[in-house]
């Protein structure tokens, strides 16, 4: 599932292929995708404009067009974006952008689980969805109070978009799992000191995955998502990993190396 690394690399892949050409056609090969908004409105909102800046939020990618308006993506499960010339050789296209050039944005989901849509002020979209504030752009007084305040687990904080945006259940796994923190440890059991371990790794983590492009095969040896399975194994200590389930969502963690007490 893409997760504020992921969203951030299609950011960047965006602004390096789509910025400022305009939009000749704008086809849907599937209604699901798009959030409060018909074909036809989508297509009279994008077709002769351009897109000229982008803004991430969590997981909400938004491409500012030139008459104002944004452009909202959420890639849910299996969403990313492909920028080519012949989109016909790639499977699960749901809205294909084509721009004058004879290029071609393409929203490709297998799942279906993501969304499309056109948002007049990101700022009131925002709020209306009340997300967090961007994990990246957290200080360490603000990520100290907002899991001071979370109740229950520190995976199950670092999943509630309404506290913080853009973490979700692989990347909470390897902030643990380099912090040698449980995930089902609460905030109010953390030190001054791990509460500092914590803040730094989420940020070195997330700046890590974003650096190799989300690529997990690039990732250093030493982190838990390269073996993230029931038989994989800790890159520190080589124990088996454990596997539970919070808040419904499948975690792993070294029980050697993240002790609970």
């Amino acid at each position: 599932m893409p997760e504020l690394p992921e969203v951030e690399v299609f950011k960047k892949y965006l602004d390096a292929t789509s910025l400022n050409q305009k939009i000749r056609k704008v086809e849907v090969q599937s209604e699901k995708i798009l959030r409060n908004i018909s074909i036809e409105k989508l297509k009279r909102g994008l077709e002769g404009r351009s897109l000229r800046s982008t803004k991430r939020r969590g997981k909400y990618l938004f491409a500012n067009m030139s008459d104002g308006h944004w452009l909202m993506f959420h890639f849910g499960m299996t969403g990313y974006l492909k920028y080519s010339r012949n989109e016909s050789d790639l499977p699960y296209r749901r809205v294909i952008i084509s721009f004058t050039n004879g290029s071609k944005l393409v929203y490709i989901d297998q799942r279906q689980f993501g969304q499309v849509g056109l948002v007049k002020d990101v700022e009131r979209y925002i709020k209306g969805k009340k997300l967090g504030p961007d994990a990246l752009e957290l200080d360490m007084p603000t990520f100290k109070n907002i899991l001071m305040k979370a109740k229950g687990s520190l995976k199950s904080a670092f999943m509630n978009q309404k506290l913080m945006a853009g973490v979700g259940n692989i990347y909470a796994d390897e902030i643990l799992f380099q912090s040698g923190i449980h995930p089902l440890k609460k905030a109010e059991q953390l030190d001054r000191k791990d509460m500092k371990i914590l803040f730094r790794k989420m940020k070195k983590v997330l700046q890590t995955a974003i650096k190799h492009w989300a690529y997990y095969e690039q990732f250093p040896d030493s982190y838990l998502i390269k073996g993230r399975s029931k038989k994989g194994q800790c890159p520190r200590c080589g124990s088996s990993l454990e596997q539970i389930k919070v808040t419904g969502r499948t975690t792993y963690y070294c029980p050697n190396c993240q002790r609970k007490d």
